[in-house]
């Protein structure tokens, strides 16, 4: 497999460490309100990475953090804390935002085809691990104490900017213009390994330590847990490309200076997801969740299917239009796959041609597009249609569409007789005008006729067929 590494901007033969097995560390959710779209592209193709190692033979061990535990807006503890705003937004401890927001994170990870990941560890598990790293790293003259709390002192490396070739001079004080310079800091890139003296007053989370009384920074907790499960040395680590500076390259350092040796060499970051007005965020308001789609009718694999047809280090521009066209494609795919009769036998000579070109595409820097490419060239072959399902079925466990679930529920919804209660004109008439108000993009009446039939005890389902309903 060739891979782009994010380190060394260059495609590499992808390698481990122990032949045959894949260590591999993604950044987790910080859960103080739900995933929005943008983020969730990065774990889609963080999943379909992660599917297409284990397709290729290797035994893969995922790892991700939950950052229960807030963290700042900036390394100069700034900004709000984000867990304590989430609690305050709704009346709940910070324990309880951290609950329900993980289980809702991972509820819209398997609507995604996402994999459930072999090792998720939240942050505030690990209090012991990080009090000692930060203690080696105060032993060893990479780290002090200064105000209070705790610093990485970046002047003790060779390199720090790993993944560029920006001077210290080049970039903004503490990384962004909005953020004031921390006067505890020996270097102004340095960065917070342990608070004990805060701006907040209202920290909910503090635990004992060496130093009083606090809490850790945030870069800390992704090498301590990487390094608790994946050992000293690991294979492979992923997360969105704002990532890459400074959070990725903070944990390069201070887990380098803590192992003395190479820490990880493979990094992979895809881009973001962009609106008509620039990078999705929370900050601007453009709050597009799972929910959201599904409340408008989308299945979330068609989002999915919108990823996969774009090259992860493209960055991808959402519309409605344009996810529009992938619930088109998806339900056409769905249709074809559903019509291929279930008898015979899948030649597996035959087979070979077709499993090689998917396999390509994968080794082409996990070249997605390319791969669903190989999915249509299948269905129009000249193959038996046992070899078309099979194939389908292993293309799919690395694409995760599930397109043979999805066209046995079609058939199976259209052997099943009508829905009763189809004549009631009163609600065929508010279905009707609730597709005129989707199709003129009216979301607010379509929601509101959609609330209007449920508070009735009627509840629609969207198909691109159109909508059906039922009593519940």
């Amino acid at each position: 497999m060739q891979l782009y590494n994010s380190m060394t901007h260059a495609k590499e033969e992808f390698k481990t460490h122990e032949p045959g097995k894949v260590s591999f560390y993604t950044c987790g959710p910080t859960v103080y309100h739900f995933a929005h779209i943008g983020n969730l592209r990065t774990y889609i193709m963080e999943d379909v990475l992660e599917k297409a190692l284990r397709w290729e033979g290797y035994e893969v061990l995922r790892v991700m953090n939950i950052t229960d535990v807030g963290h700042l807006s900036s390394d100069a503890d700034t900004g709000e804390d984000k867990m304590v705003k989430g609690a305050k937004r709704e009346h709940k401890t910070v324990m309880e935002i951290a609950k329900f927001y993980t289980d809702a994170f991972f509820a819209d990870f398997a609507k995604l085809g996402c994999r459930y990941p072999d090792v998720v560890q939240p942050a505030t598990g690990m209090i012991p691990e990080y009090i000692q790293v930060i203690t080696k790293l105060l032993d060893t003259g990479y780290a002090y104490q200064a105000g209070g709390n705790i610093y990485f002192d970046t002047s003790k490396l060779k390199k720090y900017y790993v993944f560029n070739d920006h001077d210290a001079e080049d970039l903004q004080t503490g990384v962004r213009d909005s953020v004031e310079e921390d006067g505890n800091k020996r270097n102004k890139n340095d960065f917070v390994l342990w608070f004990t003296k805060s701006k907040f007053e209202d920290q909910a989370l503090k635990w004992d330590s060496p130093w009083g009384v606090g809490y850790p920074g945030w870069h800390i907790e992704c090498s301590c847990i990487s390094m608790k499960y994946c050992g000293e040395y690991l294979d492979l680590h992923a997360g969105g490309i704002d990532n890459a500076f400074p959070h990725h390259t903070n944990e390069i350092a201070q887990s380098e200076a803590y192992l003395g040796h190479e820490w990880c060499s493979q990094w992979f970051h895809p881009r973001h997801l962009n609106t008509a007005g620039g990078k999705m965020s929370k900050s601007k308001g453009e709050f597009l969740t799972v929910s959201l789609l599904e409340e408008k009718g989308y299945d979330p694999l068609v989002y999915r299917l919108f990823c996969l047809q774009s090259h992860y280090r493209k960055a991808l521009t959402f519309t409605w239009e344009n996810l529009d066209n992938s619930a088109a494609a998806y339900d056409k795919l769905v249709k074809r796959v559903a019509a291929l009769g279930e008898e015979g036998t899948a030649d597996e000579e035959a087979m070979k041609p077709w499993l090689e070109q998917f396999q390509a595409a994968l080794d082409n820097d996990l070249n997605t597009s390319l791969a669903v490419t190989a999915l249509y060239d299948v269905l129009k072959a000249d193959l038996n249609d046992a070899a078309k399902r099979a194939l389908i079925a292993r293309f799919d466990e690395v694409l995760g569409l599930d397109l043979l679930g999805h066209a046995a529920a079609l058939k199976e919804k259209e052997a099943a007789p009508a829905q009763s209660g189809e004549g009631d004109a009163e609600i065929e008439a508010l279905i009707a005008q609730r597709a005129q108000a989707k199709a003129a993009k009216n979301w607010a009446e379509a929601d509101r006729i959609r609330d209007e039939l449920k508070a009735q005890g009627i509840e629609l389902i969207d198909t691109k067929e159109g909508t059906t309903w039922k009593r519940v």
